[in-house]
């Protein structure tokens, strides 16, 4: 039986409180990483849309808007400034030109590239933290 708000107990919210700081802290631990990299925490999730997006044309605003949970604006400046800094390019969609796609380019994909490597690492740490506060069976 899954725990409602009627009947969480004093264990649950402890889970949830658990897992609420390490979130928190792997999204500080996120920040400082890019920091350290030479770019902003936000730079560093515009990168991850393009770079996780499925498409090999890569994404549109819109769409990494979507993944960031931004207005479309808010991206079409953040893009400005990553395009200044050399770490992602503007393509027109080859089928339709109103549609404009980024690209990491090559110094934002070595950037993502590096952190990615430790980035696995915490996701695994932080997995295996999140799996011992499933609560018990039965």
């Amino acid at each position: 039986m899954t725990p409602t708000a009627k009947n969480l107990t004093d264990k649950d919210f402890q889970r949830l409180l658990e897992l609420h700081s390490q979130l928190r802290r792997f999204v500080h631990w996120t920040e400082t990483q890019a920091k350290e990299a030479g770019i902003t925490p936000a730079q560093h999730q515009l990168m991850l849309a393009i770079r996780g997006h499925d498409d090999p044309r890569g994404p549109a605003i819109g769409e990494v808007a979507n993944y960031m949970m931004l207005r479309h604006h808010s991206v079409v400046g953040l893009t400005d400034r990553a395009e200044e800094a050399g770490l992602v390019e503007r393509k027109a969609d080859p089928d339709d030109h109103r549609v404009v796609r980024l690209r990491l380019t090559r110094k934002g994909a070595n950037v993502i590239q590096k952190l990615n490597g430790v980035h696995a690492e915490e996701l695994s740490r932080l997995g295996r933290g999140i799996e011992n506060l499933k609560p018990p069976e039965g």
